[in-house]
């Protein structure tokens, strides 16, 4: 079992916590009430710094429901904190865009993580084919 040390910046948000046998991934918080116009945008924070195990990285999304519930995109997509980022510091942050005007309640669960492994070494080797039946293009199942 791994181990993260985690720094809390506010005693106002819920600890994080795994929830076995419903899911790996464990949700974030805002730590602090965020008000958001129409086109804004926020790095919202989410009251924790971490030092992740050697070798891994965390991947921050938007919870299923965040849109739904707040009207706001995660800017980036998909949040990469490298194992560098673990200074006494670093809170992790989610950046979002607002599509409508809306409030963001401290303590509200908008964000999830897990952490992967980070990818190995790879070396590319240019060939001249790849020697495998042509599937049809992007998006195709290989069936005509």
């Amino acid at each position: 079992m791994e181990h993260i040390k985690i720094k809390y910046f506010t005693e106002d948000i819920d600890k994080l916590t795994y929830i076995d046998g419903k899911s790996d991934w464990i949700d974030l918080r805002s730590s602090e009430t965020v008000e958001l116009k129409k086109g804004d945008f926020k790095l919202i924070p989410l009251g924790v710094a971490m030092e992740l195990p050697e070798g891994y990285e965390a991947h921050v999304v938007p919870r299923s429901s965040t849109f739904k519930n707040y009207g706001v995109l995660q800017v980036n997509s998909c949040g990469i904190i490298d194992g560098s980022y673990c200074g006494d510091e670093d809170m992790w942050r989610m950046p979002v865009y607002a599509t409508r005007d809306t409030v963001i309640e401290k303590n509200e669960r908008i964000c999830q993580f897990r952490i992967v492994k980070n990818q190995p070494k790879i070396v590319f080797e240019e060939v001249s084919s790849l020697n495998h039946e042509n599937r049809g293009g992007f998006g195709s199942t290989g069936r005509r």
